[in-house]
């Protein structure tokens, strides 16, 4: 990983500077991460949530191609390394106190997003009820 020091980013400062300055200090949790929610650019559809730690995000703004850290694997990864499917970044946008992203995108490849071929990663419904079983979203 990334030293923080090197990363293009402003350290968070009081409230009103986080919720209604100018300046990006995105908050990363105990662990180093914040969480990207990824939509299409074109429809506003959501196609996946994943997390970035320090050296992701500063991947995705230097290149403007998604870039995650995998929790599991415990590395960096760009999103469509091996399927080529990649998101191009439209837009990044941050939460009132930039703690949470919003990433649109645009999809290269296949045109899908979740690494089992649907084109969202939330492809299930939940069915509410007592019993709480999946369905198919699509």
């Amino acid at each position: 990983m990334t030293h923080e020091a090197e990363m293009p980013f402003a350290v968070p400062g009081t409230t009103a500077e986080v919720e209604r300055g100018s300046t990006f200090m995105p908050r990363f949790d105990a662990d180093g991460l914040i969480g990207a929610i990824v939509t299409d650019a074109r429809d506003g559809a959501v196609l996946m949530f994943a997390w970035m730690n320090a050296e992701a995000l500063a991947r995705t703004l230097a290149t403007r191609e998604a870039h995650f850290w995998s929790r599991s694997r415990k590395k960096l990864w760009r999103k469509g390394e091996e399927s080529g499917n990649t998101l191009s970044v439209v837009e990044l946008l941050t939460d009132c106190d930039q703690d949470a992203l919003l990433v649109k995108v645009r999809i290269a490849g296949a045109g899908v997003a979740c690494h089992t071929g649907a084109r969202s990663c939330f492809y299930r419904r939940v069915a509410l009820g007592e019993a709480p079983r999946l369905e198919r979203a699509d």
